[in-house]
């Protein structure tokens, strides 16, 4: 993994070895501050550390100062257009301003922005998105690809750079995740700046929280990624529930309950699918539990004795099936053959009794 340099926003740390952060952007109207915050608040729940904000007109400017005042996320300013937008979101407390520069405006404008945060003592996101690539860009390439979305970023990087200015992220952000993917690490062998990853505009079904695990488990399996936004149509919620699941599917952060269980097949002689689904179910409320506390545990259910034994040894917990029965393990030892309608409840037994230390 590509050591990067570190910025700070809002006290949390972006790169330089800092854990990968979760970022959401409110849906919410930003001239509305009750129901802005209200959302806020509902995000840093879930496990939000990072919030931004569209600020499309100057009374959003002025919404964002009052809510400012009482989130309990730093702030990211969303920036399109207008950079007096951003003059005013810093002059408002934002801890970090994101910018595109397709369609800030002229290098003046930009030059504006980044003095102003570098007084501010903020970082600022170079947001580059394949929507708005420069007409230059693509004219060059004839088309979005993730060399002219690298470019672009480079281009925007050095501009920053050549007025002393050090404190930046970059994102690089398509629709399709093979350029998404490509993009990143074009620019990743170039630069060690931090970046906020994800999958730009990916929809609103299973279908895009699909593709958004695909893309942004590959980037953070390549080392690639310092703070993370999952982008999905409708209740941002989902967006942070979304990021900490794939944090932890891609071992970035592990919390809570990890279960493993086999596809099954003719070898197995209990019903493994109705054990599995009973034993997640139940699992459910634990696994928040632990995660609150920082801790992980893995758990497996085997259904037979090829894989089983050795899956469920490698686990916290685990039963490894046989016709109609279980053994349940712990740590690698076998605790106890158990019957096959037992098994969920002895297994759920034995992971409770441990972790409240009544083992």
């Amino acid at each position: 993994m590509k050591a990067t340099r570190q910025v700070n926003c809002g006290g949390v740390l972006i790169g330089g070895g800092a854990p990968v952060s979760i970022q959401s952007m409110t849906n919410t109207d930003t001239r509305d501050p009750k129901a802005t915050l209200a959302q806020i608040d509902r995000l840093a729940e879930a496990g939000c550390q990072i919030i931004r904000l569209a600020v499309p007109d100057m009374k959003a400017a002025e919404g964002f100062a009052e809510i400012r005042k009482l989130s309990p996320l730093p702030m990211v300013a969303d920036i399109h257009f207008d950079y007096r937008l951003a003059l005013a979101a810093i002059d408002a407390g934002a801890d970090k301003i994101r910018i595109n520069p397709g369609n800030i405006g002229s290098e003046e404008r930009v030059r504006a922005v980044l003095e102003s945060a570098k007084s501010a003592r903020i970082p600022v996101r170079i947001g580059v998105n394949a929507g708005s690539l420069e007409k230059p860009l693509l004219e060059k390439y004839g088309r979005v690809c993730a060399e002219a979305l690298c470019e672009s970023a480079q281009n925007a990087v050095e501009y920053a750079r050549s007025f002393g200015f050090e404190d930046i992220v970059v994102s690089l952000k398509s629709s399709d995740v093979a350029i998404n993917h490509k993009a990143h690490k074009l620019f990743r062998e170039s630069s060690d700046l931090p970046m906020h990853i994800g999958l730009t505009e990916a929809g609103a079904s299973e279908a895009a929280e699909m593709k958004s695990a695909v893309a942004i488990g590959a980037l953070l399996l390549d080392g690639i990624g310092e703070t993370v936004r999952v982008s999905l149509t409708g209740d941002p919620l989902r967006e942070v529930i979304l990021a900490k699941k794939i944090l932890a599917a891609a071992g970035v952060r592990r919390s809570g309950i990890d279960l493993v269980s086999c596809p099954t097949c003719g070898r197995t002689r209990v019903d493994l699918p109705s054990i599995a689904l009973k034993v997640e179910k139940a699992l459910a409320p634990l696994s928040e539990r632990l995660a609150g506390e920082g801790r992980f545990i893995r758990v497996a259910v085997m259904g037979c004795e090829v894989n089983g034994p050795g899956e469920a040894s490698g686990a916290d917990f685990g039963v490894a099936c046989g016709t109609g029965c279980g053994l349940l393990i712990r740590n690698g030892e076998i605790i106890k053959r158990v019957d096959e309608e037992e098994i969920c409840d002895q297994l759920i037994a034995l992971i409770e009794d441990d972790i409240s230390g009544n083992k």
